[in-house]
């Protein structure tokens, strides 16, 4: 009989590097919020892959960058946090942009870290091959990776030899969850995050990180199917013109495809209602943070 393996991943990186696109794509579902815009993932989260007799838990980390703010530094700490006793620590890097100072201070920062390390070198599809060979030396002068990968998230070029070699590197021991488990999320965080996806992606620019959605209540109805309730916080009267949209059509929108995403991953029927509230300074509530699953940091 194969003995179980079972360890933790920590997915560190620049704010879009692919992280939250690799953890899916390992998991084999969504578990991780995805958009064109930079630090769209604000809290850690586990994302549970299974390889064989390996469980491999996937901490899905927010974009490591320099913190201006305090919702900024709590994402920052999380990142960091999200890192701590992990058996593997993944840099991610895109590879079609360029190495800069961030990279640089980022590979500096875990250099002497006792982590074994890996260098994945991510959006293969797109980059040129010379530049990225030489991402990787240059990286490698920096930090003495274990290994370095050559893939693509999207497309899963080199995923599924990266997923084997990750499982073996698991140490043996039971695993942590059941294996029909995904992610450490509640419903409540996962329907607020599919939520947040959609304004990230349906107002792109227009709503830049002003927002935050909020699960007020959450149940089962006889029927089988689910009630969500949601607040979406902005901090100004225009915010939250930009939110509903002429005659309330774009608030319809995301309503409707945050509801079918929702009712897919939940599996059952769901009543989506949302309300948007003008909240000045919601970034320095501390209920917030907890709501959204980040430290408050001073």
């Amino acid at each position: 009989m194969t003995e179980q393996r079972c360890g933790l991943v920590a997915v560190v990186g620049a704010p879009n590097a692919g992280k939250s696109t690799l953890v899916n794509a390992l998991v084999g579902q969504k578990v991780a919020i995805v958009s064109p815009k930079a630090q769209t993932t604000r809290a850690k989260l586990l994302g549970v892959a299974i390889e064989g007799e390996a469980q491999i838990l996937l901490v899905d980390t927010p974009g490591i960058f320099e913190p201006k703010r305090r919702l900024d530094r709590a994402m920052v700490a999380a990142a960091w946090e999200g890192a701590e006793g992990a058996d593997i620590l993944a840099l991610v890097v895109d590879g079609k942009g360029g190495i800069g100072p961030k990279i640089h201070a980022i590979a500096e920062s875990i250099a002497h870290r006792p982590e074994p390390k890996h260098l994945i070198l991510n959006k293969v599809d797109i980059a040129d091959k010379a530049r990225l060979l030489t991402h990787a030396e240059k990286l490698n002068e920096v930090v003495k990776f274990d290994e370095t990968w050559f893939i693509s998230a999207q497309t899963g070029d080199g995923l599924p030899q990266l997923k084997t070699r990750l499982a073996s590197l698991m140490p043996e021991g039971p695993w942590h969850y059941p294996e029909d488990q995904v992610s450490d999320a509640t419903e409540r965080a996962l329907a607020a995050e599919v939520t947040r996806e959609q304004l990230y992606l349906q107002l792109h620019a227009e709503l830049p990180y002003a927002s935050a959605v909020e699960t007020e209540a959450y149940k089962e109805r006889e029927d089988g199917s689910v009630e969500i309730h949601q607040q979406i916080l902005v901090e100004r009267p225009t915010q939250r013109a930009i939110v509903l949209g002429k005659n309330g059509v774009r608030i319809k929108e995301i309503g409707a495809r945050s509801r079918a995403q929702l009712s897919e991953l939940l599996g059952q029927k769901v009543h989506l209602y949302l309300h948007v509230k003008v909240k000045p300074g919601w970034d320095e509530d501390r209920s917030v943070y907890k709501d959204i699953g980040l430290d408050w940091v001073d």
